[in-house]
């Protein structure tokens, strides 16, 4: 930290145990009591008029008034420390300034009007130059300052000192960091070079101990610096918001002083958000969902959720499934709020039908592509959510289930592995869910999109209708005698984008199997050979619909955790069941 000794004279000041009376140590009596505040100075007059332009007119009235040699300044910046070192400075005693008291000084200095009109050489004069040639250029001296300037305003914006260490830190903030030689807190490894050379986020700690105020001048100014990148003014905001509400975001009971606190920390983060930047990168996926999830803790403005909600929205695909495990507001049915997740996907899908419909010279340029593969991350972490959702959440209705699902259900994927599996879990977990429930969440799933172990897995799933284990199970049969053929539904009315047949469907499953059948091969057999093979086929269908599921008395069924789906499937031995036993009977 840099300081400045001024004077030369020994501290002669002498005060009480309390410090409410200073007097000057000297053979001369003295002749003047200055009051500050409730704290007395018996001083000499001539030190003062020989300094400060301020005490001349004071003291000159109380001549003209024949009143006692008191005179009082309640309101002078700083109060009595500030003015104890004027004073010490008027008789020439050593003082030390540095960025702690700099400002206190400065300000006390221009209220007593200590400038070089009076004597050459005066404090104001040395205080600046003081700022200018040494607080002002060191990083950590001009953040100290900053902060001190919040409490004498208007007096430290008056002297503009202020302006001057906002300038300061926004031309350090916007410097290369190769050039950065002084000492800065860093404490992360996010953004650090390959090298271990300073990182171009070094900054953004240090500005994180400043008050929301001086915070949003520092951001602003840095913003008009050229050779800032947004992503590192997404980082500093991002790590002020970790360090101001971590442990404010939820409202946990009604007392005064946390309704104090919640609308202290959310007009803190209606703050935050009117400084991201603009650019799209700027600030990560998961940092907005949580100053969204804050943002409804905290009773935040419309218009902020709706801003958070919108940028969500663009980047969506870059999200994780946990989260979007948002907490539910008190007082609310279910522990999750999915229907902040509805929304998000709402948001994504208006926007990216916006891009979809753009001019071809934006296509040309990759948009196209671009949304296509959001599209498929976002049902990605959409049929992660659903299953991580369905498992966690025990009041999440069918309803809801379906509505989100079909939100993202014409969305290109690759397989249906991930619906499945959230299907899967909603009827383990919810196993009260009526029959029509059970066909509609059903029908989210394309059957000739699974994969050959979801296939496994679901044939021997006791929770699947019966209709949904035959079809995939006729689809398997087509798909094996067909390797180079896509499996098609019968020409019938389904929910959705052709999930699972209906009951037409599955009525005509033997019929389109024997024509798939004939067609196969029909250059490669006798007409006695065709017959042949649509047996087998037939045979094979329902031996593998009852293999597994009834081999002496004893029965496969899936486990009871989410490793049971495709790719970590399971099983436990387990006894009869009576579906099992109605579904024996039926074949």
């Amino acid at each position: 930290m840099k300081f400045m000794k001024l004077g030369s004279k020994p501290d002669s000041f002498q005060s009480d145990k309390d410090r409410r009376r200073f007097v000057v140590a000297s053979d001369l009596a003295t002749d003047v009591v200055v009051n500050v505040g409730d704290v007395k100075f018996y001083l000499h007059k001539f030190p003062l008029l020989s300094k400060s332009a301020r005490l001349q007119k004071l003291i000159a009235a109380t001549i003209d008034e024949e009143a006692d040699d008191e005179i009082r300044i309640p309101d002078i910046p700083g109060g009595p420390p500030a003015f104890e070192i004027c004073a010490k400075f008027c008789y020439g005693m050593t003082v030390t300034l540095n960025a702690y008291n700099v400002v206190a000084v400065r300000c006390a200095a221009e209220y007593l009007e200590m400038y070089e009109s009076i004597e050459s050489g005066n404090l104001v004069y040395k205080i600046e130059v003081f700022l200018t040639s040494s607080v002002l250029r060191a990083w950590k001296d001009s953040i100290i300052v900053l902060k001190t300037t919040r409490s004498f305003y208007p007096w430290s914006e008056d002297v503009k000192i202020d302006v001057r260490c906002l300038e300061s830190i926004a031309l350090k903030a916007a410097m290369d960091p190769a050039r950065v030689d002084w000492s800065y807190t860093y404490n992360r490894r996010k953004l650090l070079p390959p090298n271990n050379g300073v990182p171009r986020d070094w900054w953004v700690e240090d500005l994180a101990e400043l008050s929301i105020d001086l915070f949003k001048r520092v951001i602003s100014t840095i913003r008009r610096k050229v050779g800032v990148r947004p992503e590192v003014i997404g980082e500093a905001i991002e790590v002020y918001a970790a360090k101001r509400i971590p442990g404010c975001m939820i409202k946990t009971n009604d007392d005064d002083d946390d309704d104090c606190d919640v609308e202290e920390h959310g007009s803190l983060l209606e703050t935050l958000v009117s400084l991201l930047p603009c650019k799209k990168q700027s600030v990560s996926c998961g940092f907005l969902i949580k100053l969204l999830e804050s943002s409804v803790s905290l009773d935040c403005g419309e218009e902020e959720r709706k801003e958070l909600s919108r940028r969500i929205g663009e980047k969506l695909e870059e999200a994780n499934v946990p989260d979007l495990l948002i907490r539910a507001p008190e007082g609310c049915e279910t522990v999750y709020d999915t229907d902040i997740v509805e929304t998000l996907v709402d948001e994504f899908v208006t926007q990216t039908q916006t891009r979809d419909e753009l001019d071809c010279s934006d296509i040309n340029q990759g948009n196209g592509f671009v949304s296509d593969s959001s599209k498929a991350n976002v049902a990605k972490l959409i049929d992660g959510y659903l299953a991580e959702i369905a498992r966690m959440e025990p009041n999440l209705s069918p309803s809801k289930f379906i509505t989100i699902a079909e939100k993202v259900s014409n969305f290109p994927r690759s397989s249906h592995d991930g619906i499945y599996r959230a299907i899967d879990m909603f009827l383990k977990q919810h196993p009260g869910i009526t029959k029509s429930e059970k066909k509609s969440i059903c029908r989210l799933m394309d059957c000739r999109k699974l994969s050959p172990e979801a296939c496994a897995h679901a044939v021997q799933n006791e929770r699947l209708p019966l209709r949904v284990v035959v079809q995939i199970l006729f689809f398997e049969q087509v798909r094996a005698a067909c390797p180079t053929t896509k499996p098609s539904l019968p020409p019938s009315g389904s929910h959705g984008s052709s999930r699972t047949t209906t009951e037409e469907e599955c009525d005509s499953v033997t019929a389109t199997e024997e024509t798939t059948t004939t067609t196969t091969t029909r250059d490669k057999t006798s007409s006695s050979e065709k017959t042949k093979a649509k047996g087998v086929v037939m045979s094979r269908m329902f031996s593998k619909l009852w293999t597994g599921k009834d081999r002496d008395g004893v029965r496969d069924v899936s486990s009871s955790d989410t490793s049971e789906s495709p790719g970590s499937a399971t099983t436990v031995d387990d006894k009869s069941t009576p579906s099992t036993r109605r579904r024996r009977s039926s074949s």
